[in-house]
């Protein structure tokens, strides 16, 4: 009898188009994960909302970047891909755990500084328990792994806190998460701005590069990506914050280690690496943007998807909730 599998839960927002940071640093990854897990991935619709969506580019955003999963790679038959609004046992279970939170530790998320300093005229409460409902999306699938960045570490280990204040009380009802910690992830810093990483909501059309952008407009971005005026491609993050990016950028798609890198670029200029980076970026996505448009274009099969992923993940959700009604009391 072969062994059951353990449990990974991931997601991206749906707002907006998934750029190569996103690309290089999660979804590429979560490619190689499906033959050692149990693979959840969510369209994380619901966390969406904290900022004031138009409906109709909300609902076609969401399609896009359940697409963009399938397309890049992900099998949806292998891989259960859904939309996070399609499940209501996620806010469910999330009234559940705010129960089971102190407002202590919701003060202290570094990431809700900083998304209300962002967004002064829309300070609501869903920007407060963001957590509290991620940290049911991981806690329903009973997930033993979720990969994280750097600026979600501070709320898997909260997740970790509310599933172990709840098992102390009921008894073994949740798994506790660990972070996934497989192949190094590229991040991938704004090309405009190599201090801070790269961001889909940058005011800055130059900054990002999104996986679905022209062949040309990925080259003419890199090619006025910030460097900086000592013409050496040298990697260096503190001196050289824009030039190492690229080189970050280019050994992610390319395989090639920072040593060949600055040894293919020896004695040339800034103009050559970012045209390489720029040539390089459009190559891996041209496969995607191409098995993107076959999916926009067979309509009944991504509504299957939708229909019979939802429906998959309502199952093992549903599960999980009604254990913690069980032990909580509900009749």
């Amino acid at each position: 009898m072969a062994e059951k599998k353990k449990v990974l839960f991931s997601g991206m927002q749906a707002t907006g188009s998934l750029h190569v940071g996103n690309y290089l640093g999660a979804l590429r990854n979560w490619l190689t994960l499906s033959d050692e897990y149990e693979c959840f991935y969510s369209v994380v619709d619901l966390h969406s909302i904290t900022i004031r969506q138009d409906p109709a580019v909300l609902r076609k955003s969401s399609r896009d970047v359940l697409m963009l999963y399938i397309a890049a790679g992900l099998d949806p038959d292998k891989c259960c891909i859904y939309y996070q609004s399609h499940v209501p046992a996620h806010t469910e279970l999330a009234w559940i755990l705010g129960c089971f939170t102190y407002i202590g530790e919701l003060n202290r998320m570094s990431q809700f500084k900083d998304k209300t300093a962002k967004n002064l005229s829309n300070i609501n409460s869903g920007l407060h328990t963001y957590p509290v409902l991620q940290a049911a999306d991981i806690l329903l699938f009973q997930a033993d792994a979720v990969p994280v960045g750097r600026d979600q570490v501070q709320h898997l280990e909260l997740c970790r806190d509310i599933a172990e204040r709840f098992n102390m009380i009921y008894g073994d009802v949740f798994t506790i998460p660990a972070a996934w910690l497989g192949k190094t992830a590229a991040k991938v810093m704004s090309l405009q701005d190599p201090g801070k990483k790269m961001s889909k909501s940058d005011e800055n059309v130059n900054a990002c590069i999104f996986v679905r952008d022209e062949r040309d407009v990925i080259i003419k971005k890199c090619k006025r990506a910030v460097t900086d005026s000592l013409m050496q491609v040298k990697y260096d993050k503190e001196n050289q914050p824009g030039v190492s990016n690229l080189i970050d950028i280019y050994s992610a798609c390319t395989g090639k280690n920072t040593d060949e890198i600055e040894a293919e670029f020896a004695g040339g200029g800034y103009k050559e690496l970012k045209i390489a980076v720029g040539e390089t970026v459009a190559d891996t996505f041209e496969p995607i943007k191409k098995r993107f448009a076959e999916l926009e274009s067979d309509k009944a099969y991504v509504d299957g998807i939708i229909k019979e992923n939802a429906a998959r993940a309502a199952l093992v959700a549903n599960q999980t909730l009604q254990t913690v009604k069980e032990k909580i009391g509900f009749p």
